[in-house]
């Protein structure tokens, strides 16, 4: 009985590190068309900078990476977890993927883009569960893998919130130039047809602070919560940015997403230590 437990412990922390992965691999993908345009406007505007290496700013350096990255996160989809031989050649390709997303997370061309972080925050995650699969205790590995998916989901919302605790933040003005202004998006533009300017800059402030209050307090809560609780409230809080700021941030959130749903499916009454 013990021995068919650990078997479908391992079947469920296959399934979250798939379910982690099917993120990320959405996340790179949602990102396709932003990054053909950013390829062409880097090759027409070349930039050189000491701090970056010859091959951290070299074009094929930075496509190279990219493609890597998808394939990997799309490759590891498909492997099944099974024999320890199988279980190696999926910590190889997540090795490959690590590397890739590494030098994304450093090139010129990219350091600055968030979506990288957040996904090889969430290949970290998969590297270490899919070394614990064949080597730890189920139960154990379970208990510890939500736990962590919870701490890198506050880690990544303490450090948006690091960044949103300045005076231009704090007053809207920073997210009234940004979105309210003339952003094409639903939400905004409902707000423009039926309020007056001076009212938009009243929303405006009190949206960033409601933004940047909220991501502090997930960012130092989050991961002592309840599993369960926190990974529901990671997954409203990670689908929430997008659907009501631009739909373009799921290639930033859906990482998180992955995570937050692998510490619902750990959290299950089974997994619980």
């Amino acid at each position: 009985m013990d021995a068919e437990r650990e078997c479908r412990l391992r079947s469920r922390l296959a399934s979250a590190i798939r379910i982690v992965q099917i993120c990320v691999a959405v996340g790179l993908l949602w990102k396709i068309q932003f990054f053909l345009w950013s390829d062409k406007v880097y090759i027409d505007f070349r930039l050189s900078d000491p701090f970056f290496p010859d091959w951290l700013e070299s074009q094929w350096t930075l496509r190279i990476a990219f493609v890597t990255a998808v394939l990997s996160s799309i490759a590891t989809v498909f492997v099944p977890r099974g024999p320890a031989l199988v279980g190696r050649v999926v910590i190889c390709i997540v090795i490959a993927e690590l590397l890739a997303l590494s030098v994304l997370v450093l090139h010129q061309g990219s350091y600055n883009d968030v979506t990288f972080l957040t996904s090889w925050w969430a290949v970290v995650w998969c590297l270490w569960v899919s070394s614990q699969l064949q080597v730890a205790n189920a139960q154990d590995t379970c208990r510890r893998a939500k736990r962590l998916a919870c701490v890198i989901v506050s880690l990544v919302l303490l450090g948006a919130a690091t960044g949103k605790w300045t005076s231009e933040y704090w007053s809207g003005s920073v997210l009234h130039e940004i979105y309210f202004r003339d952003r094409d998006f639903w939400l905004f533009n409902l707000l423009r047809e039926r309020l007056e300017q001076s009212e938009l800059l009243a929303i405006s402030m009190w949206y960033s602070r409601i933004v940047i209050v909220v991501e502090t307090v997930a960012g130092f809560t989050l991961w002592c919560l309840p599993t369960r609780i926190a990974g529901w409230f990671g997954l409203i809080l990670m689908l929430s940015i997008p659907l009501t700021n631009n739909v373009h941030l799921f290639s930033v959130t859906l990482s998180l997403v992955g995570l937050s749903c692998a510490a619902i499916l750990l959290s299950k009454r089974e997994a619980t230590a």
